[in-house]
């Protein structure tokens, strides 16, 4: 469930800023109802230190080498300090250097066609009145230059198959001709100036090495200056006048005990109100139970949150993932590995925490799911062994023919049950808007019954066009158009608006509520995709086996066990990227949109003192 929060203001005299910035950081409840950025320095430094660090990680030794030793104990600021400084030395003298290394490397390749030869040479003839000019010219320009005998010329060894020319002074604008800019230095030269850029360089990667086992040191320094910076952000989203100081927030409802407790403590003033039904700035802070709880990490990684006044989908979002897993998925060997990857994770932390945990429900549908078809591997023959086919539901069975069942049958049945397991998880999100909006005395959820309505009849319509059903199509299209109608005359209401109102609103979005009936029948078709994805899947893994088939013998068996290994492995990144593109879209998307989630929520991130890094 999602958290009811608390508007607090707390104040306290100008003089006891600091101190109040320091309890309310240690109580760690208040979330910032505003945040300014911090101030310059704090930001700057907390920058620094995280882009050094960045640029070390090429530099860290390679913790999978046996010779990899422990690493070295954090440093005291002091000793930071130094050692961070001569990092930063050395990374800025390594950039010079390298824009060194690339401005000799690019010169000597402009010089090597022309040869070996020392540009001061050529400026002391200078010296001496002979001005040298050096030009590369078509063949038909060189002859006649050297023809011509008001300009005095040498011709030279051609340079990449073009004629070259030295010449005293400069050539008439009127020859077409492309002069060679003479250098500063020689190739030789040059590449001793490469040579001595090198062995610099390899003295500051050195000492990026030695700084660069300093992990922890430099973890504990860049908390701290997050920690820095976030205290900072405080201090300049405090309001002030003469005498007071004053920081608003949310706070959860069921610690606001707390909160008065360390505000009696601290002689903090204090106001506390309920929040605004206007404020979207609200923090959504979900309390989650031991198992909705698994599913925290896959917010985690999608990013997403509900808002705070949206609905916590999350035991649903769960329950209903799982089977979309099983099923994309789809094959009861690929299950296993899973499983013994979670149980190899579990034995080597000796915990189980919520990911891992995640993985062994996902791990146990999806064997479920392998047993209920009879999918191990993509193997045939697993049917041949009674334990296995005996688990087989035979309407479910990819192998029918084992259970006396068409294949037309069996892909009826399953994509049956993708359009059951979509139908129901849009009723479930209906009567969830329903029941919210009962709680909140909102009429619009007559409109969410007339979708349930709506939904049962796409529902039967999709049995009737894809499987053909038998059906009884008259009761389903008034089963649509009765959802149609409360749709329109509903969808407008909200508190405070009256019945007329909200009746002409819904009147003026008759055409949105049209098109988004006709997307109802598209959101029950789109679950479709759980029969095809596993399909799809399956038949790679058979494709794969049968290629291998073919080299089960002599001293292709070594090719073929490579085929089925490379294979099933390619299957389950495949597998795995259909979850995230089709399991969590159908939860996302369609499921949400039926309860009216629009993942709006702003985590809550009280202000406090982090004990790890936050990105």
């Amino acid at each position: 469930m999602i958290e009811k929060m608390k508007m607090i203001h707390v104040v306290t005299t100008v003089s006891h800023k600091d101190e109040m910035l320091e309890g309310l950081r240690s109580l760690g409840l208040l979330h910032l109802a505003e945040r300014k950025s911090a101030n310059h320095f704090a930001t700057e430094k907390f920058n620094d230190l995280a882009k050094t660090f960045s640029r070390l990680q090429d530099y860290m030794p390679d913790k999978k080498s046996k010779e990899t030793t422990t690493p070295p104990p954090v440093l005291s600021d002091e000793a930071f300090k130094k050692m961070y400084k001569s990092a930063k030395e050395a990374l800025k003298k390594k950039d010079s250097l390298s824009q060194e290394l690339s401005a000799a490397t690019a010169e000597i390749e402009r010089l090597e066609p022309w040869g070996s030869f020392s540009p001061s040479d050529v400026r002391e003839l200078k010296k001496q009145g002979i001005d040298l000019h050096f030009y590369r010219v078509g063949q038909t320009e060189c002859e006649e230059i050297m023809q011509n005998e008001s300009i005095k010329s040498i011709r030279l060894a051609s340079v990449e198959k073009t004629d070259t020319l030295a010449v005293i002074g400069t050539l008439p604008p009127d020859i077409p001709a492309t002069e060679f800019q003479l250098p500063e230095k020689g190739i030789d030269e040059l590449r001793r100036d490469v040579e001595a850029c090198k062995a610099e360089e390899a003295k500051c990667t050195e000492i990026l090495k030695n700084t660069a086992v300093y992990e922890n040191s430099f973890q504990a320094q860049i908390l701290k200056a997050q920690n820095e910076e976030n205290y900072s952000s405080a201090s300049e989203t405090a309001e002030n006048d003469e005498q007071l100081v004053w920081i608003s927030g949310y706070i959860p409802e069921v610690d606001l005990l707390t909160f008065k407790e360390s505000a009696k403590k601290n002689c903090w003033a204090y106001a506390v109100s309920d929040v605004s039904p206007e404020d979207e700035t609200i923090p959504t802070k979900l309390r989650y139970n031991s198992f909705t709880k698994l599913i925290s990490p896959l917010y985690d990684m999608l990013g997403i949150l509900p808002g705070y006044r949206e609905a916590d989908i999350s035991l649903w979002f769960l329950i209903f993932f799982a089977l979309f897993f099983a099923m994309i998925i789809g094959d009861g060997g690929y299950g296993m590995i899973f499983l013994i990857g979670a149980v190899i994770l579990i034995a080597k932390t000796k915990q189980l925490s919520t990911p891992v945990f995640l993985l062994l429900i996902l791990s146990i549908s999806t064997v479920v799911w392998g047993a209920v078809t009879g999918t191990w591997f993509g193997m045939e023959s697993a049917m041949k062994v009674p334990f296995l086919k005996s688990m087989v539901l035979p309407g479910f069975a990819n192998y029918p023919q084992y259970f006396n069942v068409e294949a037309t049958t069996q892909q009826n049945n399953i994509m049956k049950f993708s359009f059951t397991l979509g139908a129901m998880q849009m009723e479930i999100g209906s009567l969830l808007a329903v029941k919210k909006k009962l709680g909140e005395k909102d009429l619009s959820y007559v409109a969410d019954i007339g979708w349930m309505l709506t939904i049962v009849g796409m529902y039967l319509l999709s049995l009737y066009l894809v499987i053909g059903e038998s059906v009884a199509i008259g009761p389903v299209f008034v089963a649509i158009a009765i959802g149609f109608v409360l749709v329109v005359l509903f969808s407008g209401m909200a508190p405070g608006i009256s019945f007329s109102d909200g009746v002409k609103a819904g009147l003026g979005g008759a055409f949105t509520s049209f098109l988004n009936t006709i997307s109802c029948f598209g959101n029950v078709m789109s679950y479709i995709r759980l029969f095809a994805v596993g399909m799809a899947g399956l038949a790679i893994s058979q494709s794969f086996n049968n290629m291998a088939a073919g080299m089960s013998s002599g001293p292709l068996i070594i090719a073929g066990a490579l085929v089925v290994i490379i294979g099933h492995v390619i299957n389950i990144v495949m597998c795995i990227l259909s979850v995230v593109v089709h399991g969590v879209r159908l939860n996302v998307l369609e499921f949400s949109g039926q309860v009216g989630l629009e993942w709006t929520g702003i985590a809550y991130d009280p202000f406090k003192m982090n004990d790890k890094i936050k990105n």
